[in-house]
């Protein structure tokens, strides 16, 4: 879906309100919302919203929910916008632009094997992909998640692993960086896991989400295993401020990552990723 498709006013907020708030981690908070005013567009897994907390500012948030479902976002607590977000209670409202940006290409990774790979809250952008493919599970081969945390208090969405875990038809591995010896799971960072998943790396479509280094590493990983540079994709969250292409604090080379991405092709983008972000 190109930018802004299907948006009457893509600098405009509509109002949502807050209709469940669950507590993930220490810092980090999923929102149900439901529309106040008229909804947004119809997204796609990979997707973002600009969400807005009134008389604070907005901030790029990825939406955590299947299309279909009550939209969720999730949102770690780490500056004053995102602090205002995850301190909102049932009943509160916000205001949500969007969707904005491109999406997972599942089409071009049906009928292959599916390789997950999150960190922190890269797992967020990633969960309606996810669903999306659990719930169109005959189109794919063999579907892997690999995700890490710091800790084992820092695991999002831990219930729903447990529950994707205790399926027959997917494989489910989880690490932490540090943990007590009551710790029974991988110790270690995520990319560590990629060398012995079970995947079929000449028929595989990586999906890879998290903090920028995680990604570099994790795609060094799948690429030494055999999958090709065109069958990685990975999502980017660089400094995007006005989500259209405008303001330009997130160019990079001659794209822009609010418009071109934030979901894009590790063939293209991996001369972005040895530059740092300021």
């Amino acid at each position: 879906m190109p930018v802004g498709a299907g948006i009457a006013e893509p600098m405009l907020p509509s109002r949502y309100r807050v209709t469940d708030r669950k507590q993930e981690t220490a810092d980090s908070v999923t929102l149900e919302l439901e529309p106040v005013d008229t909804a947004l567009a119809a997204f796609r897994p990979g997707q973002f919203n600009m969400v807005w907390a009134f008389g604070v500012g907005e901030v790029p948030i990825s939406i955590s929910s299947a299309p279909g479902t009550p939209l969720h976002h999730t949102i770690r607590s780490v500056g004053s916008v995102t602090r205002a977000l995850c301190d909102a209670g049932r009943g509160d409202v916000v205001g949500l632009r969007g969707p904005f940006g491109t999406h997972w290409d599942l089409e071009k990774a049906a009928a292959k094997d599916i390789v997950i790979v999150a960190g922190g809250i890269g797992l967020a952008p990633l969960r309606p992909a996810i669903t999306s493919i659990l719930e169109t599970r005959e189109r794919f081969g063999h579907v892997v998640i690999l995700t890490g945390a710091r800790s084992p208090d820092e695991i999002l969405f831990a219930p729903e692993l447990e529950r994707w875990r205790g399926r027959f038809d997917i494989d489910v591995d989880v690490t932490v960086d540090y943990a007590s010896p009551s710790w029974r799971s991988h110790v270690g960072v995520v990319t560590k896991l990629i060398p012995r998943a079970p995947f079929d790396p000449k028929n595989s479509a990586a999906l890879v989400c998290g903090p920028e280094v995680m990604m570099r590493f994790a795609a060094t990983a799948l690429v030494d295993r055999g999958v090709a540079f065109s069958a990685i994709q990975v999502s980017m969250e660089r400094n995007m401020q006005c989500a259209i292409g405008h303001c330009g604090h997130c160019q990079l080379a001659g794209s822009f990552v609010c418009r071109d991405g934030p979901v894009f092709s590790y063939e293209r983008v991996a001369p972005w990723l040895r530059v740092w972000e300021r």
